[in-house]
């Protein structure tokens, strides 16, 4: 059935777009936390794992959100490893970091998904979809507060 929400298949197909890109970057966030929770040691473990697990779980209920709003534009939602290598601008680290290196990757990780997500707004704008908005802006907040928190760690 064809899809009347107000917005031409034209837009919410590059909508759709835009949000596979950090629906990608959510997910290489995801693994890569969770990850990171996993493998993590030294003096600051305690805290660290656990702040890991709230972040992977809130990164994982995130992705299912995300998706849904790509399929309720009308399009099918990217799904495995293969799709989400190509469309993320997170990158993969190699081996295991040292918990310093973790949080330094994490917190370039979520900067990254906030580019992405604000990368989409002025087509959203544009278009005048204001769900996808409303997403986008409450994940900048959480990956922006998210970012703060572990570069906080960082200080000396």
């Amino acid at each position: 059935m064809k899809i009347d929400i107000g917005i031409p298949e034209k837009e919410r197909k590059a909508i759709a777009a835009g949000l596979s890109n950090f629906a990608a970057d959510n997910f290489t966030l995801y693994l890569k936390t969770h990850y990171f929770h996993w493998n993590v040691t030294g003096p600051m473990f305690q805290t660290l794992h656990l702040m890991f697990e709230t972040q992977y779980n809130e990164l994982w209920l995130a992705s299912d959100a995300i998706a849904e709003r790509i399929r309720a534009l009308g399009f099918p939602a990217p799904g495995t490893y293969a799709d989400f290598a190509k469309l993320t601008s997170i990158k993969e680290c190699k081996g295991v970091p040292k918990a310093l290196d973790m949080i330094k990757e994490l917190v370039a990780g979520n900067e990254a998904a906030v580019r992405t997500a604000r990368a989409l707004f002025p087509l959203v704008d544009k278009a005048g979809d204001e769900a996808t908005a409303d997403l986008l802006t409450q994940r900048i907040q959480i990956h922006e507060k998210t970012a703060w928190m572990l570069r906080s760690l960082l200080e000396q």
